[in-house]
């Protein structure tokens, strides 16, 4: 049916009069198409969901509900750890960590620095490169191991400027700044670029 419609319109010469209706039929259709589908929503702070943040200090009680009413799930022990907030409600943010686990928290117990996770679906024996510079044939800067935490300060789509800060062994902390795969990290979107 539509071939015979499709060869009748080709073949037939139109008016000015019918193309144009012709054309304001098609633009009434385009029109009546739904909005494209944004991949962040808008929760009602106004901020996309979802979105990474981490959390501000320590120690921390995770919410099986939004509210303090509900039982603890769990305690986070120490500041600076990345969570993904999934949907908020008032005061309260739904959070999701690197293991998958879901729970609530007050949006006072989070900041929006960023942070994130090496490679945590990785074995335990893979090492992934810090690098001194955004490319594969840069110098290592050191190797980390999955589950390492770093603070991360930027991104392109590709690659994130990170700073990852060993435990102190005598005495003071060491860190490295350096630039990962974007695709290694836990706490950021893949080709999400931020500064």
């Amino acid at each position: 049916m539509f071939g015979t419609v499709s060869s009748m319109l080709l073949s037939r010469r139109f008016t000015g009069r019918q193309i144009k209706l012709i054309l304001r039929a098609a633009v009434v259709a385009l029109l009546a198409l739904p909005a494209p589908v944004s991949f962040a929503a808008e929760g009602p702070s106004g901020l996309p969901l979802p979105r990474f943040v981490t959390t501000r200090s320590n120690p921390i009680n995770v919410r099986v509900g939004p509210g303090t009413k509900y039982d603890v799930a769990w305690v986070y022990v120490k500041s600076g750890t990345p969570v993904e907030i999934i949907q908020e409600f008032d005061t309260w943010r739904k959070i999701r960590d690197v293991d998958g686990s879901e729970g609530w928290l007050h949006q006072n117990l989070l900041v929006g620095s960023r942070a994130g996770v090496v490679a945590p679906w990785k074995p335990a024996g893979e090492q992934v490169a810090l690098r001194r510079n955004a490319g594969d044939d840069s110098g290592v800067r050191a190797w980390l191991t999955p589950n390492f935490r770093v603070a991360i300060k930027e991104c392109d789509g590709q690659w994130c400027k990170v700073v990852a800060t060993a435990p102190a062994v005598s005495g003071n902390p060491q860190s490295f700044d350096g630039y990962m795969h974007q695709e290694e990290l836990w706490g950021v979107y893949k080709g999400e670029s931020f500064d």
